[in-house]
């Protein structure tokens, strides 16, 4: 008797709280997100870079360089930002672009020298 009072108990308590949520409110389950400017793209970009500076993850040489471009692209379906560094002292010909993705809301997303 004690053990189907507590089950009941239990199941009142588990199962009762989502009737009484109600409907009357949102929880926002769009995953779209609202585009950032071109402007606030760049300084979230530089942010990461400022941030792989000071991890030593990228060379010193990055500090001083500015964004060559910043654009929108369609990358596996969904819109991003692509921001491209152009760095002419990296002697490897290879490391000298350096890609930062953004999701459309300013979001990182990666970076990588390869821009796929």
């Amino acid at each position: 008797m004690k053990n189907l009072a507590t089950t009941l108990i239990l199941s009142s308590l588990l199962f009762g709280a989502p009737v009484l949520a109600g409907s009357e409110h949102d929880h926002g389950h769009s995953h779209a997100q609202t585009p950032v400017s071109q402007e606030v793209a760049e300084k979230n970009a530089d942010e990461v870079i400022a941030s792989l500076l000071e991890r030593d993850k990228i060379d010193k040489s990055w500090t001083s360089i500015k964004a060559s471009s910043v654009d929108k692209k369609v990358l596996d379906g969904r819109p991003e930002w692509v921001v491209i560094y152009v760095n002419k002292k990296i002697t490897d010909a290879d490391k000298q672009k350096l890609y930062v993705f953004l999701t459309i809301g300013g979001e990182y997303i990666a970076v990588n020298y390869t821009g796929n």
